[in-house]
Order: C-alpha cells, then structure tokens, then sequence
C-alpha cells in the first residue's frame, strides 16, 4: 500500500472503531462478531482478500448481511440484494426502496445481464411553472424501480445461476435493523447536519429522521418500524406487492395526499429492464456499462479516449495525469449534455458516440499545455455501490439511489418510504432533450461497470456522486488498470471535481489538497480554475472496487471517505 493509502486507511479504522464496538454490542449476534473480525483483519492487511466470495458496499452492516448470504451457499446475486435491502435501511439518506436501481451482473466466463431500474413518469405530470422542484412533493413525479430490479434479478439468478436462497431470507437484516434499530453512521450524521436549515421544510424527514426535531448523534440507536412493516410485506408476499398489492395502494395513497402526481396505475406500469451492455476497449481488455438514459456511455466515453493515451509515460498523480483526464471529461460531457436521454423519446446515436472516430476526435482535441473551457452545470446526488462475486466466479456490480441526499424529503404515508427526487432532472423546455413528457425515463446519472479480461471479470467498480462519477471511475479505474494499484491505494488516492458542487457554486474543477502544491500551480498555469478541497472530502465520491485475479483471489475495498467496507471469507 502507497503511502496515502495507508495515512487514509488508518483515519478510517480509527474513526469507525468506536462505532463498530458499538455495533457488536447492541446486536449481539454471533454473525456479527464475524463481520467485526472480518473487519478488524482488513484494517490489518489494508485490504479484503479471498477466494471463496467477497462483497463491498458503503456500509459495514449491509456489507456483513452479504456476507452471510454467500457463507450460506448462495450466489453474488442473492449476497447483492441482501445488501441493497439492507443499505435501505442503514443508509437511507443515499438509498432506499423508494429510488432506483442498476445491476451489471456476469458468470465467471463474462455471460450476463445488464438490468436498468429507472422508474418512469407519470402518466399526468403536475402542471408545473417555472422550474420543476428539487424537493418537496413536485419531485417526487418518477416511480421507483429499486424493487422490481432486485426481483428481475433474484428469478434471473434461480434461472440462470441455481440459486437456493428464498427471496424472504434476503429480508432478515434489513427487517431486523429498520425494527430493532442500529447505530446511527457517520455519514447520517454528516447529510443531517449539512442539510440541517432545510431540513424543518421537510416535515416528513423531520418525523423519519429525527429524534423530535434532534438530529440523532453518530452511534444512537436508529429505528424505523414503519419501514421494517413495509420491507416484511416485500418479503413475505413478494417484490410485486410494492406496485400492486395491498402495499402499493398505500404507497400511491400516501403520495398523492403528499402532492405528488403518481398513481396506483403508474406504480403497476414500473419495471426494471433486461438490456444488452454497452462496452468499449480498454488496455486489452473491455469495459461494460449501462446504456442511455444512464450516463454509462459517457464514462465508457472517457475511457475510451484515455485508451489513446500511454499512461505509462504519464507519472500517476501528476499534473499531466489530473490534467488529461479533466480534459477527457470535457470532452464526454459535452457529448452528454447533447445527446444522452430516453432513447424511447429521442434519437441518442450510442454507436457514433463509441465509435473509433469520435474517441480518436476527441483525444485530438485535447491539449495538453492548456485547459479547454468549462461553462456547463454540475447536478448533484448521491447513491451507494455494492460489489459481491461467489466461489463460482459469479459476479454483480450494482448502484441504488434516491438522487439528491435525502431525495425529495417526501414519505409515502405510513409506509416509511422515502421516496426519490429523480424526475427532477427534467427540463421543462420543450426542445431539451431531457424534457418532461408522461411515462419517460429521466436522465440518469448512475453507472456501475466491470472490467473484463480474456472474456472475464477482472473489476467490479462503481461510484456515488452523480455528475462526479464518470470523472471519479476515471481516476479509480486508471489507478487500478494503468498503474496497477490495489483497490484501497487506488480509492485513497486524491480526486477531482469538475463544476458545481453542493458548497461550491464556481464552474471550477475541485481538487483534494493532498494533490500538492506543485500539482496546484501547474494546473493553474494552464488555465483551470482550481478550488481546493479538502484530503478525503466527502465531495470526492464514494467508489468501491472488487478485484478478481487469474487465480481467483478476490482483492477488495471500500473508500475510506464512506463508512463501508470490503469482506471476504
């Protein structure tokens, strides 16, 4: 492990151990002193290693309920939906039940699926004026495919994979956790705070998530009985009792007496769907991702354009290093920003945006002595990956989301759902590609990916931070394929931001202190306008990443800015 690595790998036990112990105590489970010693190895060795499974996600809770599935026999499909129920619950700023779901899923020998859980709009979008809210009830205009996704892919795994797991099993920790309740994370905490003076608009977050009007301390006990009845009726009666059951009459209830305009027929209509992958080649091997209205093919884009690079010759860190691929995001978002929508709505030309001639263009346009001006906005949002592969070679590479943190703030009723805030990624200018229309699937910003080697998975990689995540798998996915980094020396390692953030309103390209001072300034010489940032900011994103050797060792981490973790066994 390099250096920086290490310094961040020891601020992120020493943070969370406390927290842990904690943990361990209020749940005295035998599974979980398991985890907790999984852990405590890792923070030993720096990394996750294994041959017999591995899972990664932000939170080390939903990453310990993977875990178990895959002790238990069951496969990386089974491992990645207990995870993804769980984070529902353990992480319900950044995930839940109520937002969507992506799933790039492949056996040993690089056969799969790719399933995009994008909820649609409503069939009678409010009339709105203006701008469509980013809050509030108006936002909450897309239904939520998080469910349907997870169900989509369990039948896939019992098809495809043999799996033994029941779909109710997959439920026991998250169930376990919204009743019984859990220690309060650092990153709760943190989203609490930093929106605190918006929060009291939020009537519904303030009843959920607060302790009456008290934002709860890290480590309190958190509870949630309205939401561990919602996930037991998903459990014992099925994923399609959330749109059209007992359950999704009073989800549809509940958000109509909030405002929003989804309706019972508009939750029946919500489905995941089965595409083929998009990929593009990448140093010998290829990179898979999600199609549009995801923005997958604009981190395939990038990468593209970096494959007309030799890295090798460019040190790791530099500036030229930060420099190129600021410039190779340039080049990829203004693709995006022209083109990239529901392709059931407009035309998006995948194939030109991935062909030989528009990456050759685009790595001509590149300069390397001056930075390429910058005038586009930046959308924020927030999400969680999860990784998990099994003995067989199995493997899943996954995101969920509510979009902004905390999502539109509404609850659906009684149900403990809180609901997402994705449509409002809509335009409401009637010549936008992304505009407003009844039943289209918004803009996306999520794209989970794998790296395939001789037809194989090599990485499972994927990011929270919306227009930040092409721009940080860039910076992850070089560290870990051109210079051959582990996955926790390559998610320490200082990150970039180009354009707005949350406390930033500049257009400017945020970078981690811990670049350097020479870095700095050689930047700034050559045009980019640089706001500093702090080492391991919470801006920087939120990847994980799964390596899988030609021996089958599986390498794994979680970045130290999030409170997850790889396990393995």
């Amino acid at each position: 492990m390099g250096a920086a690595g290490e310094i961040g790998h020891r601020r992120f036990i020493a943070s969370r151990r406390d927290v842990l112990l904690t943990s361990a105590a209020a749940l005295g489970s035998a599974a979980w002193a398991k985890g907790l010693h999984a852990e405590e190895r890792s923070a030993q060795s720096g990394l996750a290693r294994s041959k017999q499974g591995m899972v990664t996600s932000p939170h080390d809770l939903a990453s310990q309920a993977g875990l178990e599935v895959l002790q238990a026999g069951g496969n990386a499909i089974e491992a990645a939906i207990a995870i993804g129920a769980t984070l529902s619950v353990t992480y319900p700023h950044f995930s839940g039940v109520g937002g969507d779901a992506f799933m790039i899923i492949s056996d040993r020998n690089g056969k799969g699926i790719a399933l995009s859980g994008i909820g649609q709009a409503a069939a009678k979008p409010l009339n709105y004026s203006g701008t469509i809210p980013v809050r509030g009830p108006g936002s909450a205009l897309t239904t939520a495919a998080a469910v349907d996704t997870w169900d989509q892919a369990f039948e896939f795994s019992r098809r495809s994979w043999g799996g033994r797991q029941s779909w109710k099993d997959l439920f026991k920790r998250p169930i376990q956790y919204a009743a019984d309740g859990f220690p309060l994370t650092p990153s709760q905490h943190f989203w609490s705070n930093f929106r605190a003076k918006e929060i009291g608009n939020w009537p519904d977050v303030v009843r959920m998530f607060t302790f009456d009007g008290r934002i709860p301390d890290v480590g309190e006990t958190f509870r949630q009985p309205d939401l561990a009845r919602t996930l037991s009726a998903v459990a014992v009666n099925g994923a399609r009792e959330f749109y059209e059951g007992d359950l999704a009459a009073r989800i549809a209830r509940g958000l109509q007496q909030a405002g929003s305009p989804l309706t019972a027929d508009d939750l029946a209509r919500c489905r995941a769907r089965n595409e083929t992958p998009l990929r593009v080649a990448y140093r010998g091997g290829e990179l898979v991702s999600l199609r549009p209205p995801t923005q997958g093919i604009t981190t395939l884009e990038i990468m593209g354009t970096l494959d007309r690079f030799d890295l090798t010759a460019i040190p790791e860190g530099s500036a030229d290093y930060y420099h190129l691929l600021v410039e190779a995001v340039k080049t990829a978002f203004i693709d995006r920003n022209r083109y990239v929508a529901d392709p059931d709505f407009v035309d998006v030309p995948v194939n030109r945006l991935l062909s030989k001639a528009n990456l050759d263009g685009h790595a001509k346009r590149i300069d390397m002595a001056k930075a390429a001006p910058w005038p586009y906005m930046f959308k924020p949002g927030d999400t969680v990956f999860i990784g998990a592969t099994d003995k067989d070679g199995n493997c899943v590479s996954m995101l969920q989301t509510v979009y902004f943190d905390w999502g539109s703030g509404v609850v659906a009723g009684d149900t403990g759902i809180l609901w997402h805030n994705r449509g409002a990624s809509f335009s409401l200018d009637p010549q936008h590609i992304n505009v407003l229309q009844p039943g289209k699937r918004p803009f996306h910003t999520l794209n989970p990916g794998m790296y395939l080697t001789d037809g194989r998975p090599r990485l499972l990689y994927g990011t929270q931070g919306a227009d930040g995540q092409p721009q940080t798998l860039a910076a992850v996915l070089t560290r870990l394929i051109d210079y051959q980094m582990d996955p926790l020396t390559a998610l320490t390692r200082p990150r970039f931001l180009l354009g707005k953030t949350f406390s930033d309103s500049r257009d400017s390209l945020k970078l981690e202190l811990d670049a350097g001072k020479d870095v700095f300034a050689e930047l700034t010489a050559r045009g980019h306008e640089i706001s500093p940032i702090p080492a391991q900011s919470q801006l920087a994103g939120h990847p994980g990443a799964i390596r899988i050797d030609r021996d089958g060792t599986m390498v794994g981490a979680h970045d130290p800015r999030s409170d997850g973790l790889a396990m393995g066994f």
